[in-house]
């Protein structure tokens, strides 16, 4: 065991202190002296409960202060390894890491228990989500059928040039966005991208794609090359949060998925070049990438794919 001296205003625990108690004397502390939110303590008690639960049937026995004081830092990992077998991911393992190192910062300042194992842990890294990409029916839809309930052609032109180029050459909203007229490509050239970090990248252009931006470029109502390509109403530079709400209009009014996005129309440029047989290494190119391990996480999209096709379509499923 090993205690260290309280602070000023600490009640040092004894040896045999249960463990319960201890819990029950920081949900009370969070409570009173913490302000916390009822959620959290609720939260963070349920956790202590289920770390007491597994140090008792660690130790045979129900845990006491001594316990929790010699704790080492293989019984914490311990039972962080024994709650991802049970499905839990690395966000909710890093919170109930997190509600663990707050009891024992409470320990240290009430009771004068010291342990330095929660603090050396490391914490679960939250795994980012996959992309989700749309079927290519439903993004093919939404390029075709965007300017269907527009309130005037030219805007429904605009707008199906815009997800046109989304699609067809996996832009970001903002890269498509901040385009001006002089940023056109002539014709069987590649449009040159200002990507993030102003870095600069080559995206080839299908016809469907310089079609319907000849299209909107035939009726755009500016002439000065440096006007933005794509205006608002007002004729300002169209602006992303409007062309999201009018993608969330589309997509409920056609039963698309919520996921149903402008980003999601890039996410499925990539997934649907790779079902197709493009290689990482060219995908990474035209999205811009920085790191090839970004692009790879589309395989990972296909693997899913393939897995739920397998399990719907194989008899022994």
């Amino acid at each position: 065991m090993s205690v260290s001296p309280p602070s000023t205003d600490a009640a040092p625990a004894a040896a045999d202190t249960p463990a319960e108690d201890l819990r029950a004397a920081f949900l009370a502390y969070l409570a009173s002296e913490r302000r916390a939110a009822p959620k959290t303590i609720i939260t963070y008690g349920g956790d202590l409960a289920e770390f007491l639960g597994f140090l008792t049937a660690h130790l045979g026995a129900e845990p006491t202060a001594a316990d929790l004081a010699a704790l080492t830092l293989t019984d914490l990992r311990s039972h962080l390894a024994r709650i991802a077998t049970n499905g839990v991911g690395n966000a909710t393992r890093a919170k109930k890491l997190a509600a663990i190192r707050s009891f024992y910062r409470y320990l240290h300042l009430r009771h004068g228990i010291a342990n330095p194992a929660p603090g050396l842990s490391l914490t679960p890294r939250a795994r980012k989500p996959l992309p989700r990409a749309l079927t290519t029916p439903d993004a093919k839809s939404v390029v075709t059928a965007i300017g269907d309930d527009a309130a005037t052609t030219a805007l429904a032109i605009r707008d199906t040039a815009l997800m046109a180029l989304l699609y067809g050459a996996g832009l970001r909203i903002d890269e498509a966005l901040s385009l001006n007229i002089a940023d056109l490509p002539p014709e069987a050239t590649p449009l040159i991208v200002r990507g993030k970090g102003g870095k600069q990248r080559i995206v080839p252009l299908l016809a469907t794609v310089r079609e319907a931006l000849a299209a909107w470029r035939r009726i755009h109502p500016a002439a000065a090359p440096q006007s933005p390509l794509f205006l608002g109403a007002r004729g300002a530079r169209l602006n992303a949060g409007v062309v999201q709400r009018h993608l969330r209009n589309f997509r409920r009014a056609n039963g698309l998925p919520e996921h149903a996005t402008p980003h999601a129309l890039r996410h499925s440029f990539a997934t649907h070049l790779l079902a197709a047989g493009a290689d990482l290494r060219s995908i990474q190119e035209l999205l811009g990438h920085a790191s090839l391990s970004t692009t790879q996480r589309y395989t990972d999209i296909d693997t899913a794919q393939l897995i739920s096709v397998w399990q719907k379509s194989h008899p022994r499923a």
